[in-house]
This record gives structure tokens, C-alpha cells and sequence, in this order.
């Protein structure tokens, strides 16, 4: 008689619960993924810009054959990586540059959808909201209570292994550790997409080209006094563009870190802007439709990222601030590691895989979210136990060099478990 097939239940449908959908079939496994949203994200794109490194390039690849290739059509390079001071006068200097930058840029529903499109549709299980989970007594399966939205209905479903993906508010993380809080940086982020299909030839466009000449290959941080933006080019002739400014923290309703803003918050941000940055950068941002606020947390990290059949992936592992590309690239490693892990070990021994995940990924995540907490305090101009505030007026050029992506810790790891399977 033929073994019956483990099973995963994993929670959020977001880039980390769809890319560990991706991984543990690979490894063999059942997966139904429950997400509260009523269906995957159509029409209009939601979210943002980010940046994708070689490695996890490489696993995106692994998940999409045959075809591996989409992920080039739908992404654009980053080469550079540079970061330049703007002063009162509205002047640019350079103050770090690599040309090595391998990365590439993507928007947020374009990963996604590409994610998604390569899934068997039957694994899904839309508007479903989760509650809670409680694991057998023999600790051989979890089960998982949702409700319904569409009928309010309440249901259960088992299965031998669950995934938190739910990302950095996660209530099942918050389950096994009832006290935990996120950190908020200081700082929030202004950010928004600025869609000029058609429009390539109007003088905002030429003029920020002129302004930002690699644009289209180079992911700019630009560094004010106490302020930073980033700026880069996406696909399909559209610019991203952020900028992180210090103020207490905001009050956040529901469970988001994303405020929605009103016509007056915007006008006096477009006036703010004015008073920082270049007018081509400005301009840029004044006719961007609906750009919004995320309130920028992260959180120290966790002594350990599962408990019996129940594991943390991706931001419910280690929320981290946006200034190290790390989230999206956490999330897909993480993916992967534990797909390799499960595959490794079998169904049978799921707390040595689970044991191996964690080994793995623990003294990395870590110290790339600390890294990046780092990084966002030195470019926001905030104080540090062991320097000075950054200033782009007297910084010296070893100090400049620190605010480069590529001293990231682990930087260009690549765990001994997955070389050779990509």
C-alpha cells in the first residue's frame, strides 16, 4: 500500500507562504495554502518595488521550470548600487558606488502573479480567515480552525506540519510568545509608483533621467540631513521611489503598518519635498497617484523560529526594516531551506528538519535584520551606542562605504544545502 503523502497547512498567501508553497511541493509535499483574501490579487497592482538578489533569482528559477526565463521578462536589472548626499542647494554629490551590483528589480504583483501562475490553482483555499491551531497531544499533527468570510462558517483542517507565513504581525507567532512586540525604527516611509506608460517623452521624465542618468540599472539612495529617499526604475515604465522620515510613531489602526493618507498629509509632504530634494525628484513624487505610508518596524531577533509542528517563515520569523533588500530575499531562502530540510530528513523525522531549518537560518536572519536596523539609523541620521550621527557633509569615505548593500552579513552566502540543487 502506498505511503500516504505529508501534508502542510500553511497560512498567508503573500510572496513567503506562496514561495514555501513552491518549496514543499518540491520536496514531496501536500500543501493547501489558506489566505483571507478573497482571491489572488487582480486588476490594478498592489504594493511596492524591491530587489531581488542572485541567490534567490536562482530559487525562483529552480521553481519555475520549465520556463525560468519569465523572471528575467518580468524584472529589470540593478547593477549599481549608489549613494549620493543632497544639500540645501539642491546639489548631488557621490559618497559610495558599486558597479557590481547583481541584483535585479521587480514589483511586488508581478512576483507574485508569476509565483501564483506556476501553482495548481487546487491548493488554495481563498477567503478563509485563519483563528487558531491546536497541535495532537502525540504531537504527530496540527490543526487549523478558519472561518469562512463569504458564510461565516467555522471549519478545521489537519494536517503534519503547519507554516506560519503571516507575516510580521503574525498571530500564530504571537501564540507562542504572547509578549512579543515589534520595534518601531523612528522613522515612517513615504513611497509610491509613479506609472508614465505613454508618457516617456514628457519633460518630467526626460528631466529626471538627466537628473539620475542610470536610472533603469542602478537602485539610488539619496541621503539629505536627517532623511534618505531610494529610487529606482521597474518594469513597464514606471519609477519607485521611497523616503523615510523621522517622527514618533504613528497610530495604526487594524492590523497593518500601512496608513492610508488624506489629500492634506499629501500636500504637505509634496511641500516637504520641495525643501530636500532635486525638483526633477519632486516632480516625480507630486505626480505619483495614491502614494501611502508604511510605519517602518522591525523586531530583535527570536531565540528560536518553530515549536513542535508549527514554523515561522519569512517577516513572522524576523520582521526587518526595508534598508537591506532582505525581506522578500529572507522570505524565498527561508522557502527554500526548509523545503530542503523536509526533503532531507522525511515526514518521519520532521523535528530534525525543522531543528536543521532553524540552525540554518537563525544566525542569519539575525544578523541581517540587525544590520539592516543599523544601516536605516545611520542613513536616518539617528544616534547610535558607538558613532556619531551620520553626516553626508563630513562623512569620511570609509564611512560612506558602510552604507553600501554589499556589507550586509552573508551577504553572498549560499547554505551548503542548497548549492547544489540550483
Amino acid at each position: 500500500m502506498e505511503k500516504k503523502r505529508a501534508k502542510a497547512l500553511i497560512v498567508g498567501g503573500s510572496i513567503a507562504g506562496i514561495s514555501c508553497a513552491h518549496a514543499l511541493i518540491s520536496a514531496g509535499w501536500d500543501v493547501l495554502l489558506l489566505e483571507k483574501s478573497a482571491g489572488p490579487p487582480t486588476g490594478s497592482p498592489t504594493g511596492a518595488g524591491l530587489g531581488l538578489d542572485p541567490l534567490a533569482r536562482r530559487i525562483i528559477r529552480s521553481w519555475l521550470r520549465p520556463q525560468p526565463d519569465l523572471l528575467h521578462k518580468t524584472t529589470v536589472p540593478l547593477t549599481v548600487d549608489q549613494n549620493q548626499a543632497t544639500d540645501e542647494r539642491k546639489v548631488s554629490r557621490l559618497l559610495a558606488r558599486d558597479d557590481n551590483f547583481n541584483f535585479r528589480a521587480a514589483h511586488w504583483a508581478d512576483l507574485h502573479g508569476l509565483l501564483y501562475n506556476a501553482l495548481p490553482l487546487n491548493i488554495f483555499i481563498w477567503g478563509h480567515l485563519y483563528l487558531s491551531f491546536r497541535v495532537s497531544e502525540d504531537k504527530t499533527s496540527v490543526t487549523v480552525k478558519a472561518k469562512v468570510l463569504q458564510t461565516d462558517q467555522i471549519i478545521e483542517i489537519e494536517g503534519d506540519l503547519l507554516v506560519a507565513a503571516d507575516g510580521c504581525l503574525s498571530s500564530i507567532r504571537q501564540s507562542f510568545l504572547p509578549d512579543f512586540k515589534l520595534r518601531y525604527s523612528g522613522y515612517c516611509a513615504w513611497r509610491g509608483i509613479l506609472d508614465f506608460s505613454g508618457k516617456e517623452n514628457s519633460e518630467t521624465i526626460k528631466d529626471i533621467r538627466r537628473a539620475y542618468p542610470d536610472l533603469g540599472k542602478c537602485l539610488y539612495f539619496d541621503l539629505g540631513y536627517g532623511t534618505h529617499s531610494v529610487f529606482y526604475e521597474l518594469l513597464n515604465e514606471r519609477l519607485n521611489w521611497i523616503w523615510y522620515i523621522n517622527q514618533p510613531e504613528p497610530e495604526m489602526k487594524g492590523n497593518s503598518v500601512t496608513m492610508k493618507v488624506s489629500n492634506d498629509m499629501i500636500k504637505n509632504m509634496h511641500q516637504e519635498a520641495k525643501k530636500v530634494w532635486v525638483p526633477e525628484l519632486v516632480r516625480v513624487i507630486k505626480e505619483t497617484k495614491e502614494p501611502f505610508i508604511n510605519a517602518i518596524y522591525d523586531s530583535d531577533p527570536l531565540k528560536q523560529i518553530f515549536w513542535s509542528n508549527v514554523v515561522l517563515i519569512g517577516d513572522a520569523a524576523h520582521p526587518t526594516t526595508p534598508h537591506g533588500l532582505r525581506s522578500t530575499n529572507m522570505s524565498i531562502l527561508d522557502a527554500a531551506v526548509l523545503g530542503k530540510c523536509l526533503n532531507k530528513w522525511g515526514a518521519d523525522n520532521l523535528i530534525s528538519a525543522l531543528e536543521e531549518y532553524q540552525s540554518i537560518r537563525l544566525p542569519v536572519t539575525s544578523k541581517q535584520v540587525l544590520h539592516s536596523r543599523r544601516l536605516g539609523r545611520i542613513k536616518q541620521g539617528l544616534t547610535l551606542p558607538d558613532r556619531k550621527p551620520f553626516n553626508p557633509k563630513t562623512a569620511s569615505p570609509e564611512e560612506c562605504q558602510k552604507l553600501q548593500q554589499e556589507v550586509m552579513p552573508f551577504f553572498s552566502n549560499i547554505p551548503s544545502l542548497l548549492g547544489s540543487a540550483l
